[in-house]
């Protein structure tokens, strides 16, 4: 998965910006490619826990398809905790072919990784940054 520079740097300063909550948002592109990310509400204001705002993800929807891509997938952040699923990520995910990246703010430095979902077992996927 090959994921633009400045898509990693707008997450991780969402994420900044929006802890101690988690953030969350979706990310636009093809297949094999974010090309952009876009900031979504969190409707469970948590520490813990995410859901996108659907009335966002329908607008990114219609923004992604306008520009001949889509939605991809999404991302959210881990304020205390590594960027690995946890249970409650695996458990909502619903569809195999959907990008879950996760940015973990728990060290210094912000971690950040993607996986697919499928059959409950998050599958970690490699991820090349492009400018």
């Amino acid at each position: 998965m090959q994921v633009r520079r400045a898509v990693i740097d707008a997450i991780v300063e969402h994420a900044q910006r929006d802890s101690p909550l988690e953030c969350c948002g979706l990310l636009i592109g093809n297949d094999d490619e974010v090309s952009e990310s876009r900031t979504a509400r969190n409707t469970r204001e948590s520490a813990v826990r995410y859901l996108v705002d659907p009335r966002d993800h329908f607008e990114a929807i219609r923004d992604a398809r306008a520009m001949g891509l889509a939605v991809v997938g999404a991302y959210h952040s881990h304020p205390r905790s590594p960027a690995e699923p946890s249970e409650t990520d695996v458990q909502e995910a619903n569809d195999p072919d959907f990008v879950h990246m996760i940015v973990s703010l728990a060290d210094v430095e912000p971690q950040i990784a993607a996986f697919r979902i499928g059959d409950g077992r998050p599958i970690r996927l490699p991820l090349a940054i492009v400018i």
